[in-house]
């Protein structure tokens, strides 16, 4: 399964990333209960854990402390990702997405969207909306993230340890 590559550049206020965010399509079959089951030990298994379940804030976010998978187990949505001057992506249940640190997501569409959320070892997250006084901090804390040493899906085999590397 190979991830779609999506890349953002730095819109003044989003700082996004020069890594791809990844969008894995159809990764998995099962859904509600059994979708979530399924996230939450294939993340631990491969090191994303701190999870959590919910939908996607309706505004452009983006964290500084840590990357982030996303996985779509009901429903579907229209993101904006990237910040205003990224892209609209649709998104279904059965979607995974691993988010660099630093790229802006935002929820514009959804109805009962309910996905998993997790991060490389379990770091903590923290909210930035690209509002003054955030940067050059914001900066200097994406820059010191080591890269995941494994993908949320994959573990050491695939994915963004090789496409991110």
């Amino acid at each position: 399964m190979t991830p779609e590559t999506l890349y953002f550049n730095d819109d003044g206020s989003i700082p996004n990333s020069k890594l791809p965010l990844l969008l894995y399509r159809n990764a998995f079959a099962e859904r509600n209960e059994e979708g979530v089951a399924w996230l939450e030990k294939t993340f631990a298994a491969n090191g994303w854990t701190n999870s959590w379940r919910n939908g996607v804030y309706d505004f452009h976010h983006y964290h500084s402390t840590t990357y982030e998978v996303l996985g779509v187990y009901q429903a579907s949505a229209l993101l904006h990702l990237g910040g205003e001057g990224g892209e609209k992506v649709e998104v279904q249940a059965g979607d995974v997405i691993v988010i660099p640190a630093g790229v802006g997501h935002k929820n514009l569409r959804s109805e009962g969207l309910s996905i998993v959320g997790a991060y490389p070892e379990g770091r903590d997250w923290d909210l930035n909306k690209g509002e003054s006084g955030e940067r050059p901090r914001v900066d200097q804390t994406i820059a010191a993230l080591p890269v995941p040493a494994t993908d949320p899906l994959f573990g050491k085999e695939r994915g963004l340890i090789k496409i991110w590397k």
